[in-house]
């Protein structure tokens, strides 16, 4: 386990998830970066063992595996920062009342965020990884896959409502959107906001509810999504489609990551704009020259190999190589390998003992 997120929130694995939510509010109180003395690494190392420990899946893969493996790029309920912050009312701040005093955690985070900021409800990120050709990475190309996922209902539009019908004020929290929590501590009462279930923080509920997502607002299914691979994309790289992720009432879909496999090609190799192939020629060809036919990745070209040409030199073909623009691609590089036979036939023999007499 490469960190234990328990001691960098100074709680023990038997805490509970008040326990978690206590101690995550105190070290980020104390190191957030916008505030004076703050700790940037801190802040983000504790941000990180909230955003696991606070989700009861993720805490337990945590504990089972010492990592998560159910978490995407982004998680569909978190905050901007793995904490939903949006939680805290802004009010009054410190006052006094009969019983103590009340006061208002939204203040207390205020001075390094500025105010309070609404929380962007967003889908979770997903990833899928798909294989390509040379070529394919080469040139470009588009690709078609079917993802499970889960997107806006069709029928309802994502609003949750049966077609028809109207959307009507939130009877929970009586079209505000969120509900306001008095609960007592060792400092008194603290007084927090969250959003209503009941609306997802739109104000509104459907009067009646979609037949086919049964007032989700989205559903999952398989869609067909199409990526668009540009040219010159290489190995291990990851393609983002904004928007394309899992979808979420009342807010934004989240992104989808294609990352990218090229598959080995038997002769070609690339570095950066430039294509390197090997070309294995024969002893006489390199003494007195020769011509050979050669793949490349525009159709087969004859290449003229100069007399007197050595082992591991470099040929080049201009322009053969991977696009830069519209205009301008790479070079085909092209290493040659001198061929030697590894046994000589009487006759070669002498003629070889001939050439050694000549000092070559």
């Amino acid at each position: 386990m490469s960190k234990n997120y328990y001691e960098l929130l100074g709680v023990t694995k038997s805490a509970t998830a008040d326990d978690i939510k206590k101690a995550f509010r105190v070290l980020a109180h104390k190191y957030h970066p916008d505030k004076k003395g703050g700790d940037e690494a801190k802040f983000k190392e504790a941000n990180e063992a909230y955003s696991v420990l606070s989700d009861e899946k993720k805490r337990a893969e945590y504990d089972a595996y010492g990592r998560v493996f159910s978490g995407g790029a982004g998680g569909g309920e978190q905050g901007p920062e793995g904490f939903d912050f949006s939680g805290f009312a802004s009010g009054q701040g410190f006052g006094g009342n009969a019983n103590g005093f009340e006061f208002d955690l939204g203040d207390i985070f205020s001075d390094f965020f500025g105010g309070q900021r609404e929380r962007v409800r967003r889908g979770r990120d997903i990833s899928v990884d798909i294989e390509l050709s040379f070529s394919e990475s080469i040139f470009g190309t588009e690709r078609r896959m079917l993802i499970n996922k889960t997107s806006a209902c069709e029928t309802c539009k994502g609003n949750g409502a049966k077609p028809g019908t109207k959307m009507e004020t939130c009877k929970t929290c009586n079209g505000k959107g969120k509900l306001r929590e008095t609960k007592r501590s060792i400092f008194g009462s603290v007084q927090t906001t969250r959003t209503c279930d009941t609306c997802q923080g739109r104000g509104q509920a459907p009067a009646e509810k979609c037949g086919t997502c049964h007032g989700a607002g989205v559903i999952r299914k398989q869609e067909e999504i199409s990526v668009k691979v540009p040219i010159g994309i290489e190995d291990g790289e990851v393609i983002r489609l904004t928007g394309a992720g899992e979808a979420i009432q009342g807010g934004a879909s989240g992104d989808l990551y294609v990352k990218v496999h090229v598959t080995r090609h038997q002769h070609f190799r690339r570095e950066g704009t430039n294509v390197l192939m090997d070309l294995s020629i024969k002893l006489s060809s390199a003494l007195l020259g020769d011509e050979y036919t050669i793949e490349t990745l525009d159709g087969n070209v004859t290449v003229k190999i100069p007399e007197g040409i050595r082992h591991g030199e470099l040929l080049r073909l201009k322009g053969k190589g991977v696009p830069i623009d519209r205009t301008r691609r790479g070079d085909l590089l092209i290493k040659i390998v001198i061929d030697l036979p590894s046994k000589l036939s009487r006759d070669a023999k002498k003629l070889i003992e001939e050439l050694k007499k000549q000092g070559i």
